[in-house]
């Protein structure tokens, strides 16, 4: 069993003209805590979307507990 549970690598989202995130990483540890923090229009919402699976990506892979 791996001790990465959240391994996000180069996801990209577009909606139409606008680029909403370009190539974000995140890589989380068993037993790590994070937060998302940032100002309105930062793609916090749109991140979480992504990691949730809720919002289609252009590019890029999320894993979780290793699985795609």
């Amino acid at each position: 069993m791996t001790d990465t549970v959240l391994n996000v690598s180069g996801v990209s989202k577009r909606f139409g003209g606008l680029q909403a995130l370009s190539d974000v990483g995140i890589k989380i540890e068993r037993g790590q805590v994070y937060g998302l923090i940032g100002p309105n229009g930062a793609g916090k919402t749109t991140t979480m979307k992504a990691i949730t699976g809720t919002l289609p990506l252009h590019a890029g892979d999320i894993e979780y507990l290793g699985k795609s």
